[in-house]
């Protein structure tokens, strides 16, 4: 494959994909001393460039093959990207989605017209189903990496990035299964010059294993918030054209991810998914590592609100930015005013209060009070931890 399979992909995509922004990052710049543009494939249609490949494959089915329905498991922008594109070209399409995947993913899907079944606990139980129902129905399986037309379709990403930018320097791109960076990767084809960085979350990346072994191997994955690249097994397609043109792959913690889709918030003003953030999160790891002009793909920005609020609250504790504690106080009128007061003196901003009388461990006419505080960063949440002692109080 190369670039010329993408120009043949964007043909098909005319009038259906958007041609994304490329947008400078003051921000970023600031912290790195490079040029950085951001590739907000998080504004793409459905949220993220799942689109792209999902119609292209949809799109070079025969009318026949396109008349028996097509199939897909995902908990997500997989799903999304395969509805709305089977209803673009007039194809049924059906969905498997694990139990307990987000409401919100399910409505949208649900909303581009698909037939939605649950199986299973995870996208490894519903793609088994999919591939079942695939047999049983004579319905197109549409995988979400596996397939060179889906890495055709999302190399019209990296095919955008060298025209929108013919000096980049670096990519960083997610990587989960590797439709995506395998696609962007074919730059290299006709442009040798440039850096290609696959991320992956540190607690679910297969592909440095897989790197090192020459073919692709199964991971154990970790818990991870950046659930839409925790893929076990690279695609055997992928894995070929990674090996041959994505340059390295690093790993990136979640305390990085979590202040990266922080800083995209606060300072890009950008909604964007964990594993989309990815590539931010390498720069704030790494501001000194890559080549500019740098583009990081911001891969999607299909968010669950209740996971949004928990990754905010994991971004403000790792930023220094959040601190719970609890002190334990006399009993007595006024101790807990002079507490508060003195928080007050440290510009800390209260943010929840619980008072316990109750606990056995808790001495007589004692009453411990567990306190959420916001503050400015690491500087100022250790002032005040230090204050606190010095105060008298054994913060926990």
């Amino acid at each position: 494959m190369d670039l010329d399979d993408a120009r043949a992909a964007r043909e098909l995509l005319d009038g259906v994909s958007e041609v994304t922004p490329l947008t400078h990052s003051r921000w970023l710049h600031a912290l790195t001393g490079r040029d950085v543009r951001f590739k907000c494939e998080n504004l793409q249609r459905a949220g993220s460039f799942k689109i792209r490949g999902a119609y292209t494959r949809i799109a070079r089915l025969s009318d026949e093959e396109r008349s028996r329905g097509v199939v897909a498991a995902s908990a997500g922008n997989h799903a999304q990207g395969v509805a709305l594109a089977a209803a673009q070209l007039g194809a049924d399409a059906t969905i498997f989605m694990p139990h307990g995947a987000a409401l919100p993913k399910v409505a949208a899907t649900r909303g581009y017209g698909a037939d939605i079944r649950f199986h299973g606990s995870g996208v490894t139980e519903a793609l088994v189903a999919a591939s079942e129902f695939a047999e049983r129905t004579g319905a197109t399986l549409i995988h979400p990496f596996d397939h060179p037309d889906i890495v055709a379709g999302q190399a019209t990403v990296g095919l955008e990035i060298i025209e929108q930018l013919p000096e980049v320097a670096t990519i960083l791109v997610p990587l989960g299964g590797g439709g995506l960076a395998a696609g962007i990767g074919l730059v290299k084809t006709e442009r040798p010059d440039i850096t290609v960085v696959g991320v992956q979350a540190e607690a679910a990346a297969a592909y440095p294993d897989s790197l090192a072994e020459g073919m692709p191997v199964e991971a154990d994955l970790g818990a991870t918030m950046a659930d839409g690249i925790a893929v076990a097994r690279p695609g055997e397609v992928p894995f070929g054209l990674i090996r041959d043109h994505v340059d390295e792959v690093v790993t990136v913690s979640e305390e990085s991810m979590s202040q990266a889709l922080i800083g995209l918030l606060e300072r890009a003003k950008l909604l964007v998914e964990p594993a989309g953030a990815v590539g931010v999160a390498a720069l704030l790891e790494h501001p000194d590592r890559f080549e500019g002009p740098i583009v990081p793909v911001l891969s999607g920005g299909n968010i669950d609100a209740l996971l949004l609020l928990e990754v905010i609250r994991h971004g403000l504790a790792s930023g220094g930015r959040f601190l719970m504690f609890r002190v334990r106080i006399s009993d007595r009128p006024g101790e807990l005013m002079r507490l508060l007061t003195a928080l007050a003196e440290m510009d800390v901003n209260i943010l929840n209060v619980h008072h316990d009388r109750g606990s056995e461990a808790l001495g007589v006419r004692e009453v411990e009070v567990a306190l959420q505080v916001a503050t400015r960063g690491p500087e100022h949440r250790a002032d005040v931890w230090r204050r606190l002692v010095e105060l008298g109080y054994d913060p926990i």
